[in-house]
This record gives structure tokens, sequence and C-alpha cells, in this order.
């Protein structure tokens, strides 16, 4: 009886003990400049991970989760200012 009050004692410290993750979807123009956005990203080349890695680093995040293309009319909220109605979007989600 005394091993199951401390195995549930234990499993109940580590499970309150879990981080929470904080992950962010940011959603960026195929377009924008200094991250290889439209060579990598949304061609999905092999590069891919590196450069969402990256983006995720360069705002105080540890890496990248995943990365996609996303269509316009996916994005709820505020559609990212870009030069073109065509251009398309990429959603970059980042883990901290």
């Amino acid at each position: 009886m005394r091993t199951l009050v401390a195995t549930l004692v234990v499993a109940s410290a580590i499970l309150s003990g879990t981080a929470q993750v904080e992950k962010q979807i940011f959603i960026i123009a195929n377009n924008s400049d200094g991250y290889g956005v439209d060579r990598c990203l949304a061609s999905g080349a092999s590069c891919g991970a590196a450069v969402a890695t990256a983006y995720c680093q360069a705002r105080d995040y540890v890496r990248a989760a995943s990365f996609r293309k996303v269509d316009r009319e996916e994005i709820t909220g505020i559609v990212p200012a870009t030069s073109a109605a065509r251009d398309e979007f990429v959603a970059i989600e980042c883990l901290r």
C-alpha cells in the first residue's frame, strides 16, 4: 500500500513539474527578405527546416516545429502586408 501511495506521489510530482511548451505560428509572405523563404520554405526544398529554425531563433524561440504554405483564405485576422494580392504565404510554427 505504501508503495502504491509513493508511486502516485512521485507520478503526480513528475506530471505537475512538466513544463508547458509555448508555441507560436508566424505567417510570413513568400517574398520576405533575408531568410530564403521563397527558395526553401514555400518550395519545400531541403533547406526549409534550417530556414524555419533560423526564423524562429531570430524571434527567441528554440526551433521550428513545422512549416507549410498557406492560402490567403486560411489566414484569420490581419493578412501580412505584401506587394501583390497574389503573393503566397508560409506558416512557421515555433517552439519555446
